[in-house]
């Protein structure tokens, strides 16, 4: 099938109010050309969903999956276990783990992730050679939120924000102040992103973080709703990744707070050694969990992400002139079968096993499962 010749047909959800209507959608190079209320006669048939955007990943350390228990600080704070890992993993292997990474998110429906790549430029350059195309030609977007290796060095600097989308930073706790401060300012001047962890292990950093007015922070867990006040009157997302936050022992954000306070939230994956970067799985846990509206949760893997990540114009929704990249949910499996409410089967029961195609910038690509 050739790209610009595709017909979708079943329940769509779409728009911004991710309202699920039968009907159909029609891409013609790479776009959705249009989105009618009418069932036609379709090259594939299903639940259709924006495609995810993963918000926060860190896909180097696929190559320590399930590393031993640690407190969090020796397992991936500055001189951990992780870190030595990916100092002492040839430069071949870790882009070989980024590429199959890469490749398993895009068969579980991600259209675009942000990663924040740790090993200065030798890290960023392996995330960008594992992005380029392969056998297939489609692969996931992603926007690499890099850092300097040590302290802040200005030849190093020039160099990194030529290769990099923003700079993601761990707590500030873990820097020098002054390189923190410089790395934010110049990510604003050059009109990059700037994204750093804040509030995971302990409250302290969340003061200093709000105060260096990043794009999104991420984790939040120890948080309280005056932080989330801050974060809206200064214009600061929130990213959550709850799947890791358990693992590591560290209880959950409160994520009903922060919407309540209208704050822009945005869901991610986290550590790949500690979690598979699987959206849907990760769409059911905070569903289940929080008993959130599944219309937000899905917002929340998708146009909340693509905002927090400054796509939202192209992606995050299923609107005519957006680019086509969405994922076909079967409703023939038996996992699927005899479900009432779309939107609700898609966030709370679909897995990887019930995709049946993932169209990514008019691509079609069918999971590994067919």
């Amino acid at each position: 099938m050739q790209r610009g010749e595709l017909i979708l047909s079943g329940i769509v959800v779409r728009g911004k109010e991710f309202d699920a209507v039968e009907g159909s959608i029609v891409v013609e190079q790479g776009i959705i050309k249009e989105l009618s209320e009418q069932k036609v006669a379709a090259d594939l048939e299903g639940i259709i969903v924006p495609a995810f955007v993963n918000a926060h990943t860190h896909i180097g350390d696929a190559v320590a999956k399930e590393p031993p228990a640690l407190p969090l600080e020796q397992l991936v704070g500055p001189g951990g276990f992780k870190h030595r890992i990916l100092a002492e993993t040839p430069y071949a292997q870790l882009v070989t783990a980024m590429q199959e990474t890469i490749t398993d998110m895009l068969a579980t429906g991600t259209q675009l992730f942000a990663d924040f790549r740790e090993g200065g430029i030798r890290g960023t350059n392996a995330l960008r050679e594992a992005l380029k195309p392969g056998k297939g030609g489609v692969k996931p977007h992603g926007k690499i939120l890099g850092r300097p290796a040590d302290s802040v060095v200005k030849e190093e600097l020039e160099a990194l924000f030529a290769l990099v989308d923003g700079i993601g930073m761990s707590s500030v706790a873990d820097h020098d102040p002054e390189d923190v401060r410089t790395l934010a300012a110049e990510a604003k001047g050059r009109g990059k992103l700037f994204a750093l962890h804040a509030g995971e292990r302990t409250a302290e950093d969340i003061e200093g973080a709000v105060e260096l007015e990043p794009n999104y922070i991420v984790h939040l867990v120890k948080a309280s709703s005056q932080d989330f006040t801050r974060m809206v009157e200064k214009g600061i997302a929130a990213v959550v990744c709850v799947r890791a936050n358990l693992v590591n022992g560290l209880g959950v954000p409160p994520v009903k707070q922060m919407l309540e306070a209208g704050l822009t939230v945005a869901l991610g994956t986290d550590n790949v050694m500690l979690n598979a970067p699987d959206m849907l799985t990760e769409m059911e846990f905070i569903a289940k969990l929080f008993r959130l509206d599944d219309r937000e949760v899905l917002r929340m893997c998708t146009l909340n992400a693509a905002q927090v990540l400054q796509e939202a114009e192209t992606i995050g929704s299923l609107e005519e002139g957006k680019r086509a990249n969405l994922v076909v949910i079967s409703t023939e499996t038996a996992n699927m079968r005899h479900v009432r409410d779309p939107v609700k089967g898609v966030v709370r029961r679909a897995t990887r096993n019930d995709i049946l195609a993932v169209v990514h910038d008019g691509e079609l690509y069918h999971s590994i499962r067919r």
